[in-house]
């Protein structure tokens, strides 16, 4: 079973990380801080439709500070979703702010409605993270998930990612029989190994959410992950892998019945060519933000010595023994990959780019 047993610390945005932002077009052209959105002076809880407490809280602002702060806030969705195009932003309006009072870092939720449908979309103002950035970064390389987000200074602007939760869809829909269970199970295969490859870590159905796109008579299904604040921190492999956290058991279980163990290493090695085809299509933007975790500090040292020596015994590759950080260790694995890939494995060598 995984476990996390201390909470993680944010780690700030350092210098090198800043210039691979600006360098890709992460940084936010409007300016705003996290701390603009603590100063309400008001707030009342946020129930769901069926009554119970989200243990989120809605919060209100002085008059004379709402108005900018709402006219701040549509600018940069716009920027987060139309480069910053507002002609096309002109029927949206900022319904409410939202805390979550449960969450490390409390981060806020802005709803944005469109007046002439009434349809809505959320993005989320978070302390910076710089584990978080690396997350969102190396999703958005290695998965099939594309993922928006900007940072200014110490905060981090983040799209919202929608879908079922995870631990909803296990209680209400994956016994409901219209599942297609054994597209579902291939799924959260890829997923786990995405997970793993990438080295993101806490992915509890709380984490995740699913997908579900008709196709035809059946169903098709992507699990995305929602929360990117343990990658590459923990010192333990088994962190990594979301088949082990008891929340997902009864996709575990579900799994078992439908797939055989022949079926799971195939899908794995179909997952891991994809990761490196899309490592290779993206093989400049990948080089630049491995070298730039290379230099950060994102994890205690206990722990990547612990995780090195988890993944050497696992892969049986001395390789990760000489692994001194966790951007080294992150490197070694998306190497390790490709090597394993006969189109790929000499023409990728992030040592190249080092400067």
């Amino acid at each position: 079973m995984a476990l996390i047993s201390k909470k993680k610390l944010p780690y700030p945005v350092t210098e090198p990380l800043e210039y691979f932002l600006d360098q890709y077009d992460r940084i936010s052209p409007v300016n705003i801080k996290y701390e603009d959105l603590t100063r309400f002076n008001n707030a009342i809880p946020l129930y769901d439709s069926q009554g119970e407490d989200t243990l989120w809280i809605t919060v209100f602002y002085p008059q004379d500070d709402m108005e900018e702060l709402y006219k701040t806030l549509k600018k940069l969705y716009a920027s987060l979703r139309a480069d910053g195009n507002l002609t096309v932003m002109e029927h949206l309006f900022v319904d409410r702010v939202d805390m979550c009072t449960y969450g490390n870092t409390k981060p806020f939720r802005v709803r944005i409605v469109n007046r002439i449908n009434d349809n809505f979309d959320y993005f989320y103002i978070k302390v910076a993270d710089a584990s978080r950035i690396y997350g969102l970064e190396l999703e958005d390389i290695l998965s099939p998930n594309k993922v928006s987000y900007l940072v200014t200074e110490q905060t981090l602007i983040e799209e919202h990612i929608p879908g079922i939760p995870g631990d909803t869809f296990i209680n209400s829909y994956l016994e409901d029989g219209h599942q297609n269970k054994t597209r579902l199970t291939k799924e959260f295969v890829k997923f786990n190994e995405r997970c793993f490859v990438q080295l993101l870590g806490d992915m509890h159905s709380s984490n995740w959410v699913v997908l579900m796109v008709p196709d035809f008579d059946e169903i098709n299904y992507r699990i995305r992950p929602i929360d990117f604040d343990q990658q590459s921190y923990e010192g333990r492999r088994n962190i990594y892998m979301p088949q082990f956290y008891r929340q997902n058991n009864a996709i575990l279980k579900l799994m078992m019945g439908k797939i055989s163990w022949e079926s799971v290493r195939q899908y794995q090695a179909e997952e891991r060519f994809m990761i490196a085809s899309r490592v290779m299509g993206f093989r400049h933007r990948a080089k630049d933000i491995l070298r730039t975790m290379r230099k950060d500090v994102i994890a205690p040292r206990e722990n990547v010595m612990s995780l090195r020596q988890d993944l050497s015994e696992h892969y049986q590759s001395s390789r990760f023994l000489k692994c001194e950080n966790m951007g080294e260790i992150v490197t070694e694995s998306i190497e390790h990959v490709l090597r394993r890939q006969d189109k790929y494995k000499d023409m990728f060598d992030s040592s190249q780019y080092e400067q």
